[in-house]
């Protein structure tokens, strides 16, 4: 995610309010632009809707060496009044399949709420700037009331400028022959970069949720690199293997997922993370108690809401994005709204919490209690099973940790 040195502008007209129920009533008259009353007959009506189609693409022009923007003018906004003004949310990655799936959920208002507006800027690399702008394109499309501004960037400052909230998923995915300890090596640096740009551009205060992995690391990495940034507001996300183990629970059980509770992911989004049901509940009651079945706890359940990455990569011949997307939109909605004593697996940096080491991005159970304010569940205990699998997991992130220390300042 360097400095590009050839970037593009796209300009496009938003309808109006009058355009689009024209074209809702099949209208294509004087006010289309040109037919000069009612349309009669198909050359006429044919041009009419030639002329509309002029008139909601607006005219599009292609400049070098400007950035990609997209914006919602004036007729847009004449849609709909709001009362929020509208929040920037800065997206890595964006024309991958997770970025794909992200932004048209943050756009729809799934992340931030129906009645929060929000601008766009979307980050990609030199190479991804041409798919890039096939993904705004659709996001125009979609004509989201709730999109305010859209912009597109290779340029890390640029793109991060007067951000509230990032979600970084841009990384390196890994590749035939390459070691753990490589690309974690190749993504640190990544992020290195992208918190110096986050420290310099953006808004006093920004979120960071970083999806990219090793993400535990990465968000490490990140933080001490931007030192103006409250490292407790730089977020490994932990929410997809929350997810994915109450989703293994509700099957196991014949219930529903809303009605599993208090799950934890302990650790590190890897192999080597802990899933934990000890005090999980199933409709209020202990998930231990209604499972009734340890064998399936330690050699079916944890070892697939671990693995259930390959698991996903082998069967669809595709990492998985959809859920990751779902997950980080969870992830901020709760953090930002709250969720009263909902339990959720949140890695910001421990504290010695559970006896964890200071300074490892070490997921741990916590309340959302509404604009990013969070609550560690204490009190909790471990069997010897429990405390072996947390030893694992934070040897794991130590190791890690050691491994990208040139890039720590």
């Amino acid at each position: 995610m360097g400095q590009t040195s050839r970037r593009y502008s796209v300009c496009l007209k938003f309808p109006t309010l009058t355009d689009l129920m024209r074209i809702r009533k099949g209208i294509l008259g004087s006010g289309c632009g040109g037919t000069g009353g009612k349309s009669e007959g198909s050359a006429t009506r044919n041009e009419g809707v030639e002329t509309m189609w002029g008139r909601l693409t607006g005219a599009m022009r292609v400049l070098p060496r400007q950035p990609v923007a997209l914006w919602n003018g004036a007729g847009m906004r004449a849609m709909s009044s709001f009362a929020k003004k509208p929040k920037v949310v800065s997206v890595t990655g964006a024309a991958g399949a997770i970025g794909y799936s992200l932004v048209i959920r943050i756009a729809s208002g799934e992340m931030l709420g129906k009645d929060q507006p929000v601008i766009l800027k979307l980050i990609e690399t030199e190479p991804g700037m041409k798919p890039l702008k096939g993904v705004m394109m659709e996001l125009q499309d979609c004509a989201f009331p709730l999109l305010h501004g859209l912009h597109g960037t290779a340029d890390l400052e640029e793109g991060f400028g007067d951000a509230e909230h990032c979600v970084l998923v841009g990384a390196r995915p890994r590749g035939p022959g390459m070691e753990r300890k490589d690309l974690m090596t190749a993504n640190a640096a990544i992020f290195e970069t992208q918190g110096k740009a986050i420290n310099k551009a953006a808004a006093k205060g920004v979120s960071v949720l970083v999806v990219g992995n090793p993400a535990n690391t990465n968000s490490l990495v990140l933080a001490a690199n931007a030192p103006d940034v409250d490292s407790s507001k730089v977020m490994a996300m932990m929410r997809l293997d929350q997810n994915r183990a109450m989703g293994q629970i509700a099957e196991k059980t014949g219930c529903l997922v809303s009605d599993v509770e208090k799950v934890v992911i302990w650790g590190n989004h890897s192999n080597n993370q802990y899933p934990d049901i000890h005090h999980a509940t199933v409709k209020g009651e202990s998930a231990m108690k209604v499972i009734n079945d340890e064998a399936w706890m330690k050699e079916t359940f944890i070892p697939r809401v671990q693995k259930r990455g390959a698991e996903i990569i082998s069967a669809r011949g595709a990492s998985s994005a959809a859920s990751a997307a779902s997950s980080a939109i969870d992830h901020f909605r709760d953090y930002v709204y709250g969720t009263g004593d909902m339990w959720h697996s949140i890695a910001i940096p421990s504290k010695g919490e559970y006896n964890t080491t200071p300074g490892l991005w070490f997921s741990l159970p916590r309340k959302c209690l509404g604009d990013g304010k969070m609550e560690l569940v204490e009190g909790l205990t471990f069997n010897a099973f429990g405390e072996e699998m947390m030893k694992k997991v934070e040897k794991e992130l130590i190791e890690e940790r050691d491994a990208v220390k040139h890039l720590l300042p």
